[in-house]
């Protein structure tokens, strides 16, 4: 019997909002700190380089996704392009990557949200709820994105105004601030910060469920892109501006302790609103973007068959977004948020560099971009990679070891039997 398909039923509006709703949400809330810890106010050095790299992947992504419109994002293009093995390991490490991805943004939403000491449990119902969500439908999925992504936004403004009103201390932006943790601190800080940028890469993985795919992917990837680079920008310079690199770099709640200085009383219950909302936004396309690769996997037997299922009334990989949110509240219930973060940037940036290879070797009418945005994207990820902290690194590498261990046991068992 044959699988029900996959419908395309998303517009360009759909797709910019489902991918502000991962950028906005993955990080804006909860990666200064990190950031700021590594590098001081050299982050801000370290973000415009995380915004370099990261759009020589966006347009890598959006030229392959022009090419490629099907599931699965660099998992099928790294296939189509470069072969199997190098397709396994973009979707391996962006299965991993983004599995941590939501655990951080399901963390994030229980850190605002969550009555002390419910944490954990409140991040377990928030994986549940928005694993109910997607299941009813891309559609719902897109609606939801459209509404948590204006939420997110105008929390957001009140706290940059709140901050902003405040004032500065008078050290903040100094030779000793900026440079606090030398250039490694810089990259380091730099590939912390690449884990905000990375929601365009679930506009690609919807590629069998966006109408007229080979115009409004690379247009929605772009778009959505750029409005995220401006909001960053505004927001961090807002919250060393107001706090300073040191109180970042110890705080919990930077954006919140950054509009708390105001002194506006009504200010810390918008902001955990906006972060709670960004979150829960970040993480309803995030199981999205994890099962949509997860089921193209599947399809090519590169994970468990079973996860090459569509549900034949919803439409959706239901079986692939029940594996993604069991694997989400183990890591809920095992790790803490920075450790999350790494771990996520780790796996990504290794899947956008057999991206920024795979557009590299596309020719004639499939190249939309100069061929320069590739070569500083890939190299771009290699180094951010290896310049993250040491366990993430570790944790990284040893993860993928066991996904490439599966694949070549699985294909030595194939050519016995055959």
């Amino acid at each position: 019997m044959t699988s029900p398909a996959l419908q395309r039923r998303l517009g360009l509006g759909d797709a910019v909002f489902i991918g502000l709703g991962s950028m906005v949400g993955a990080g804006v809330f909860a990666v200064w700190a990190p950031a700021a810890d590594a590098a001081g106010t050299g982050l801000l050095i370290g973000l415009a380089i995380a915004a370099i790299v990261a759009f020589g992947n966006a347009t890598s992504s959006a030229q392959l996704a022009a090419a490629y419109p099907t599931s699965g994002g660099t998992y099928a293009y790294g296939r189509a392009e470069l072969g199997p093995w190098w397709g396994f390991v973009a979707g391996w490490g962006f299965v991993i990557g983004k599995i941590a991805s939501c655990a951080a943004m399901a963390l994030t939403f229980a850190a605002y949200a969550a009555p002390a000491g419910w944490e954990r449990p409140v991040a377990v119902a928030a994986v549940g709820l928005l694993t109910a969500v997607n299941w009813f439908g891309v559609t719902r999925t897109a609606g939801a994105a459209r509404v948590i992504v204006v939420i997110s936004l105008g929390a957001l403004a009140a706290a940059v105004t709140a901050g902003f009103s405040a004032g500065s201390p008078p050290d903040w932006f100094t030779a000793e601030t900026v440079g606090a943790g030398g250039g490694y601190g810089i990259l380091q800080s730099a590939g912390l910060l690449f884990f905000a940028f990375a929601g365009y890469a679930r506009i690609a993985t919807m590629g069998e469920e966006v109408r007229d795919p080979r115009r409004v992917i690379p247009r929605a990837i772009v778009i959505a892109f750029l409005i995220a680079l401006a909001v960053y920008a505004v927001v961090a310079v807002a919250v060393l501006s107001t706090l300073g690199p040191d109180a970042v770099a110890s705080s919990t709640a930077p954006v919140a302790d950054a509009a708390a200085q105001s002194g506006w009383a009504w200010i810390d219950v918008v902001v955990r609103i906006g972060a709670a909302a960004a979150s829960l936004g970040a993480l309803l396309a995030l199981i999205a973007g994890v099962s949509r690769t997860a089921f193209a996997m599947a399809r090519e037997r590169d994970l468990p068959g079973f996860l090459d299922a569509v549900h034949p009334r919803w439409h959706v990989p239901h079986r692939a977004e029940l594996a993604a949110a069991a694997a989400v509240v183990l890591l809920v219930a095992l790790v803490d948020l920075r450790g999350a973060i790494g771990f996520s940037s780790f796996g990504v940036l290794l899947y956008y560099f057999v991206a920024n290879v795979a557009a590299f070797r596309q020719r004639g009418d499939a190249r939309r971009y100069a061929v320069a945005l590739q070569i500083i994207g890939g190299i771009g990820c290699l180094v951010l990679a290896v310049t993250l902290p040491w366990q993430s690194v570790v944790a990284g590498v040893v993860v993928v070891a066991i996904g490439v261990l599966y694949r070549a046991l699985r294909l030595r068992g194939l050519r016995r039997a055959a």
